[in-house]
């Protein structure tokens, strides 16, 4: 949600994410595997220990099983963590397993076990609530899950011959996002799959926290490359140069 707030920048990952409390919603930027994640946001929130989190992503859970997207090297990191260590209970996403049952993924195995809720949002359908929250719609018609077990319990209307459904906005407590550069006031640039998701969420959470790999000053970026203007941003950390995590 737009802020105006001029000292935006955090000392580190920590101080970001330390008010995030217990029972929060929290969006979580990347298209798949590392792909514009915020990876040490994510770590940070682990490592803070605050529970009954609802986390909100697009492929959520299938790196560590998989090592999609990851280099040989390095142990993947995914939203797999939070259901492994308790912190979580529900996750709404488009992509929660990996194409095996060897081994389960930490979020399968919570849901078998009773411990967490999983809501499975198609991929088109899950980024344009997200969409609609930060644009100020409560609601959208479309055709995509009619028939389907996506279609239960939800509103359904004809347009032009043709069956949709209801889907309502997705909002946050925050969004925990990935930019390549940011301003000092806010202002952020993007780099290949970290523009899928990551600018919508920015706009959709009641509190944004950004983890860049360069914080310019202001002009430091090219006006036609801002991909999401300062009022949205809230918190900005910058990573250590030569950080190897993706």
């Amino acid at each position: 949600m737009p802020n105006s707030k001029a000292n935006k920048i955090s000392n580190s990952f920590a101080e970001a994410v330390a008010d995030i409390p217990s029972g929060a919603s929290i969006m979580i930027g990347g298209f798949g595997g590392a792909g514009g994640q915020p990876t040490r946001l994510m770590l940070a929130l682990r490592d803070l220990g605050v529970g009954d989190l609802t986390i909100i992503g697009n492929v959520a859970g299938i790196s560590k099983t998989t090592g999609y997207g990851w280099p040989d090297h390095l142990d993947p990191v995914d939203q797999g963590m939070f259901f492994e260590s308790g912190q979580a209970t529900k996750i709404i996403c488009s992509f929660p397993v990996p194409g095996t049952t060897n081994p389960l993924s930490d979020i399968e195995k919570a849901w078998r076990e009773g411990k967490a809720e999983v809501d499975i949002v198609p991929q088109g359908t899950l980024i344009e609530r997200i969409r609609a929250a930060g644009a100020g719609i409560p609601a959208f018609y479309t055709p995509t899950g009619v028939g389907t077990p996506v279609a239960e319990g939800k509103e359904h209307r004809e347009f032009g011959g043709r069956a949709y459904l209801l889907e309502h906005a997705l909002t946050a407590d925050y969004a925990l996002i990935r930019a390549e550069k940011a301003d000092t006031r806010g202002n952020l640039q993007y780099i290949g799959t970290s523009r899928a998701f990551n600018p919508a969420m920015a706009t959709a959470a009641r509190v944004t926290i950004v983890e860049v790999d360069e914080i310019v000053e202001v002009g430091g970026i090219d006006s036609e490359r801002v991909g999401t203007l300062s009022t949205y941003v809230n918190r900005i950390v910058q990573r250590e140069p030569g950080d190897e995590l993706p």
